[in-house]
């Protein structure tokens, strides 16, 4: 089980494919702050209401200074497909191999509907400017998460 970030922590860095196939990292984000969120699966019910919420305040969180970034361990097909079908305009990122999933503490053991199961943990980290941790979010709600994280950002 990977460990959980907490505010102060460099962010780990990391390169992976988007929904188009092209490479996209962390350090190109540098002097940006970065939302990057973690979902289970693309055209999922709760992944898509999350994924809808952060593209309908794209604008506001792009005002304030931050990018948003999206990651799920789904193929880059599957992200086009989910981009295009919900008309996204977030950065979808794909991770099949599980080891940014891991190495930002959103995957590991979880309760599913009482039972214990081994997954994507649905996460947010905020990184600052400087590539830092400023906030680690764990086991977050897909429904009102945009909001809360607007409110707690203060924007």
């Amino acid at each position: 089980m990977s460990e959980r970030l907490q505010p102060g922590d460099v962010a780990p860095a990391f390169s992976l494919p988007d929904a188009d196939g092209n490479e996209v990292s962390l350090a190109d984000h540098k002097g940006r702050k970065v939302i990057v969120y973690f979902y289970p699966a693309a055209l999922t019910p709760g992944c898509t209401k999350q994924a809808c919420d952060f593209t309908d305040n794209l604008q506001v969180l792009a005002a304030a200074g931050y990018d948003v970034i999206g990651i799920s361990p789904d193929k880059p097909e599957k992200l086009a497909k989910f981009r295009e079908q919900e008309s996204l305009k977030v950065t979808l990122l794909a991770d099949p191999d599980k080891k940014v999933l891991e190495a930002y503490g959103a995957f590991g053991e979880k309760k599913l509907y009482g039972k214990t199961v081994v997954g994507v943990i649905r996460s947010t980290v905020v990184v600052d400017e400087d590539g830092k941790v400023e906030r680690a979010l764990y086991n977050v709600k897909a429904t009102g998460h945009v909001a809360k994280i607007i409110k707690d950002l203060g924007i």
